[in-house]
């Protein structure tokens, strides 16, 4: 729903800024790398001090090149594989780094241990949910499926919920429980999703496998109920010339 709505409403919205750039001679390739810098350096820097309302300002900030470029690259026309690559590899790297920042939080002076791993497990199922659609796509199948929580998703959620629940620090009570429950929402989701893409996987592969098998099976008996061929001609000729 994010990707649909609200990534083509930021686009409009960015493309003005895309075209500054465009004009002061900036690549997209420059503006990605920067990007994922910032969002690096604003969830390993304050997140593991706690700092999540200045740490998701500085995120959110630098998360928008995301959309930046790629106005960028369609504008300039040089939308390439090359481009997609890195923009999609960054994006793992980002995402690592904001989960990671809450784990490494949990881990220290955050003291839970349990949110520390529902941290890692949201780290790791979101970098498998990319995974299998990359994966499945790679083999030739669609994966055509709107999983329940993709990276919009889940940036959204996390991000909305660790900015609100540093509000904690400026005095605003029992905020701060708002980024566990985050977190729980998007290690549910991100599971529920990955099922949703293995199961959809599993399905187009087993249909590729049996249309390939049915067309397999018509050549056969195209072939065996088909036209003689030179030698069959040859033999019926001779038993026609007796």
């Amino acid at each position: 729903m994010l990707n649909k709505y609200a990534r083509a409403f930021f686009t409009r919205v960015l493309t003005p800024f895309a075209s500054f750039l465009i004009r002061r001679g900036v690549s997209p390739d420059t503006v990605t790398l920067l990007g994922t810098a910032g969002v690096v350096a604003g969830a390993l820097v304050f997140y593991p001090m706690g700092e999540f309302f200045w740490g998701t300002v500085v995120i959110t900030l630098f998360v928008f090149s995301d959309l930046v470029d790629g106005n960028m690259a369609r504008q300039l026309g040089r939308s390439s594989r090359w481009g997609a690559f890195l923009d999609s590899t960054l994006d793992r790297v980002a995402d690592g780094a904001i989960f990671g920042g809450f784990a490494l939080w949990y881990a220290g002076r955050g003291d839970d241990n349990l949110l520390c791993a529902v941290s890692i497990f949201c780290l790791a199922s979101g970098q498998v949910v990319s995974y299998t659609k990359a994966r499945g796509e790679s083999i030739g199948l669609p994966v055509a499926v709107n999983g329940l929580v993709e990276r919009a998703e889940r940036l959204v959620i996390s991000l909305v919920a660790a900015g609100f629940a540093g509000l904690h620090k400026f005095g605003v009570p029992g905020i701060q429980w708002l980024l566990p429950i985050a977190l729980w929402i998007v290690a549910v989701g991100s599971l529920v999703t990955l099922v949703q893409r293995v199961v959809t996987v599993r399905r187009e592969s087993a249909e590729a496998e049996a249309q390939a098998q049915a067309e397999t099976d018509a050549q056969a008996e195209a072939e065996a109920g088909g036209e003689p061929g030179p030698a069959g001609q040859a033999s019926r000729g001779s038993e026609a010339a007796k």
